[in-house]
C-alpha cells in the first residue's frame, strides 16, 4: 500500500481533472488558453489551504508534459534551486512549484530572478497570503497572480465520489459502503478543503472493520468522528482574519445584528479576544460616535468584563455590546470632522496662532501682545462670546458636519449651528 496520503494520490493530473477554479481553468479561461497554447507565464496562486494550489500546479504540468519540481521557500535551500535550473537548462525548460513563495528570501530571489526572465523557468508560486501584502515586489512583478476560491459543496462531493469509485489512485479497490449523510458531512464540514475532506475519508475507511462479508460501512458518526469539527479559515496573520474583521465592522455599521453575531462567534471560535475587543471600540466611537456617546464607555465596560472573565463566558457581555452597536443609531461625523481638519494640515493649510489665545502666562507676554484681547467666555452669562479661534488664514473653515441619526448629535448639531450663525 502507498504510504502516500489518499489527497496527494487524487490530485489531477491534467486540468480537465480539476474540480472548482472554473473562472480560471474554465473552458476558454486563462490558465486554459495558457495551456493550450502551450505559451506559459510564471504564476502566484494563492487562497485558503487545500483548495487545489498544488494541484493546478501539477495539472498544468501534467498538460504541457514540461518537467515539474516542487520546492519549498522556507525548507529548500539556493542549492536545492540551482540543482533546478541545472535541469532546466538541460531539458529545455522546467515548471517550478514553489510552495510558502512568501518566504522566499533575498539570496533565493535574486538567484532565481534571471531564469524567471529568460524563461527557463516558470515558476508558479502557492501561498495562503495575499501576496500585494507579502510577496516582494521584484518576484510579483514577473507574475500573473491568481486567486483560487474555496470549493462549493457540489464540487466537493464530486471530489469526494471520485475518490470513493477509483481504482488506480483512489479506494475503488475496497468494497464501500458510505452513507449519503457521511458524504454530505465529508462535503460541507470543510468549508472547501478538499484535502482534510479526502484525508478524513481515508482515515474513515483506514481505521473501520469490515463486515462479515468484507464491506466497509461509513456512517455519519462514523465521519464526523474522522472530521473532528467544522473548521473555517482563520489566521490571525492572513488574509482570513482580516476579512472577518473587516466583514465585522460593516455588518454592525449595516446595523445587521446577525451577521455581525455570526462574524463576532468566528472571531471567539478562534479565541481572538485582542482583536475583537480593539475592534469593538474603534466601532463604537467610529461608526456610533455621536450619535450615542454612552455606546463608548459601554462598550469599554463590556471589553473590561470580557477581559477578565476569559472565554468562554467572555462571549456574552461581547454579545451584549455587538448587538447595542448594530441597533445604536450611527453617526461618522467625528471622524469624518478629524480627518477633514487632518487633510487641511497636511495640505499646508493653517497658520499662526492669533494673538489673543497665545500663551501669556509669563512675565513680558503683555509686551509681546500675547493674550492681551482674550475674552474670557465664563465672564459672560451665556458661557460664549464672539471671537475668533482660528489662524486668520482658515478662520471660515468648518470640519465638522452634524449628522441628524441620534437625539444627542440632534442636540449638539442646533448648538453648533446657532454659534456659526452669531459668528
Amino acid at each position: 500500500m502507498s504510504i502516500k496520503p489518499l489527497a496527494f494520490k487524487m490530485r489531477p493530473r491534467t486540468i480537465d481533472e480539476i474540480l472548482g477554479q472554473q473562472h480560471l481553468v474554465g473552458e476558454g479561461k486563462i490558465i486554459d488558453r495558457m495551456v493550450k497554447a502551450k505559451q506559459l507565464s510564471s504564476m502566484i496562486l494563492y487562497g485558503p489551504p487545500g483548495i487545489g494550489k498544488t494541484s493546478i500546479a501539477s495539472a498544468i504540468a501534467g498538460s504541457t508534459q514540461y518537467r515539474f519540481k516542487t520546492l519549498n521557500a522556507v525548507t529548500n535551500n539556493k542549492k536545492d534551486i540551482q540543482i533546478v535550473v541545472e535541469e532546466a537548462k538541460m531539458s529545455g525548460k522546467v515548471i517550478l512549484l514553489l510552495d510558502e513563495v512568501h518566504r522566499l528570501d533575498k539570496g533565493k530571489q535574486d538567484f532565481l530572478l534571471p531564469y524567471l526572465e529568460n524563461g527557463m523557468i516558470t515558476m508558479i508560486g502557492a501561498t495562503t497570503s495575499n501576496p500585494y501584502h507579502a510577496i516582494n515586489p521584484a518576484i510579483r512583478s514577473r507574475c500573473q497572480i491568481f486567486e483560487l476560491k474555496p470549493l462549493s459543496t457540489d464540487e466537493m462531493k464530486q471530489a469526494i465520489l471520485r475518490a470513493i469509485q477509483d481504482e488506480e489512485r483512489g479506494l475503488g479497490t475496497y468494497k464501500l459502503d458510505v452513507s449519503e449523510e457521511a458524504v454530505e458531512h465529508f462535503a460541507s464540514s470543510s468549508f472547501g478543503d478538499v484535502r482534510s475532506s479526502l484525508n478524513a475519508l481515508e482515515l474513515a475507511v483506514l481505521s473501520t472493520s469490515p463486515d462479515a462479508e468484507g464491506a466497509i460501512h461509513i456512517t455519519l458518526p462514523i465521519a464526523e468522528e474522522c472530521l473532528q469539527k467544522k473548521s473555517f479559515s482563520h489566521d490571525k496573520d492572513g488574509d482570513a482574519h482580516y476579512d472577518v474583521i473587516s466583514a465585522f465592522q460593516k455588518s454592525i455599521r449595516g446595523s445587521d445584528a446577525n451577521a455581525a453575531l455570526h462574524y463576532l462567534g468566528r472571531l471567539v471560535e478562534a479565541g481572538d479576544l485582542p482583536s475583537i475587543a480593539r475592534r469593538l471600540l474603534v466601532i463604537a466611537y467610529e461608526d456610533i460616535g455621536l450619535a450615542s456617546p454612552q455606546a463608548g464607555p459601554r462598550t469599554l465596560a463590556a471589553v473590561e468584563t470580557a477581559e477578565k472573565i476569559g472565554f468562554p463566558e467572555a462571549r456574552i457581555p461581547l454579545a451584549n455590546a455587538v448587538i447595542e452597536l448594530c441597533l445604536s443609531p450611527k453617526s461618522n461625523s467625528a471622524i469624518s470632522a478629524i480627518d477633514s481638519a487632518l487633510s487641511d494640515i497636511r495640505k499646508g493649510k493653517s497658520g499662526e496662532v492669533p494673538p489673543h489665545l497665545k500663551d501669556a502666562h509669563y512675565q513680558g507676554a503683555a509686551e509681546l501682545g500675547r493674550g492681551i484681547e482674550y475674552k474670557y467666555p465664563h465672564d459672560h452669562e451665556s458661557g460664549w462670546v464672539k471671537q475668533d479661534y482660528l489662524p486668520d488664514r482658515i478662520k471660515n473653515a468648518k470640519y465638522y458636519q452634524p449628522k441628524k441619526t441620534g437625539k444627542f448629535e440632534q442636540a449638539i448639531g442646533q448648538v453648533y449651528e446657532n454659534i456659526n450663525k452669531h459668528r
